[in-house]
């Protein structure tokens, strides 16, 4: 079995991992404990280098040496963060993802070692959570009781090339989206309940980067 911390940058990725993702990786003996990123005081949010350090460093030097992963959204970042700037320059969203994680490790390297990094396994999404529900428009509208949102929902997912290509600036992220269509729209309970509609097969299925991610904690080795 292994064993992941997922440090989550809020309640909508922390109910997602929680609810759709630890029960599956589980038949996998992959166990996951997801985290909200930040101290007691001021949890979620406001992705820095500085707070994930913080989060980070005691969970991959715990006496059980167990893996570290990450699950937060790539435009939230502040520019300040690692390979921000040089990933905001390229096109490609697989490019910008591989800039970012690579950035982030060689400065983890700094401040950790290169020994103790080989248990975390980084991922920056290239767009908000509710990216990965337009997998499936019509599992989406049905799932928060708006079955008449198929269409719109479907016109929005045939705009782009794959669902982790929806969040293509901040000003047009899927949540913003969402909510131009649906007043009451509560991201931690109606995103949770929508992936569970959908299915984690059929959203792997649309977003290449988000199952190649799965795929390496599911080959992490055994502790």
């Amino acid at each position: 079995m292994s064993q992941v911390f997922v440090i989550c940058e809020g309640q909508t990725e922390l109910s997602f991992v929680t609810e759709v993702l630890a029960p599956e990786l589980a038949k996998q003996l992959v166990y996951l404990t997801p985290s909200e990123i930040g101290t007691s005081a001021k949890k979620g949010g406001n992705v820095t280098y500085e707070r994930l350090l913080t989060d980070l460093k005691p969970m991959l030097l715990a006496g059980n040496r167990p893996f570290c992963t990450t699950l937060v959204d790539y435009y939230g970042l502040p520019d300040s963060f690692p390979g921000k700037r040089k990933a905001d320059e390229l096109r490609d969203i697989a490019a910008k993802a591989d800039c970012i994680h690579t950035a982030l490790r060689t400065r983890l390297a700094e401040d950790i070692d290169e020994y103790t990094l080989r248990r975390f396994v980084p991922y920056v999404q290239m767009h908000e959570f509710e990216g990965l529900l337009f997998s499936d428009p019509a599992a989406f509208a049905r799932a928060i009781g708006k079955p008449s949102l198929e269409s719109a929902f479907a016109g929005i997912r045939k705009t782009f090339a794959t669902p982790e290509h929806i969040d293509n600036s901040p000003i047009s992220a899927p949540s913003k989206r969402v909510v131009d269509l649906v007043d009451q729209y509560e991201k931690p309970t109606m995103g949770t309940l929508a992936a569970l509609e959908i299915g984690l097969d059929t959203i792997r299925q649309s977003c290449p980067l988000f199952s190649a991610w799965l795929d390496k904690l599911a080959a992490l080795p055994t502790t």
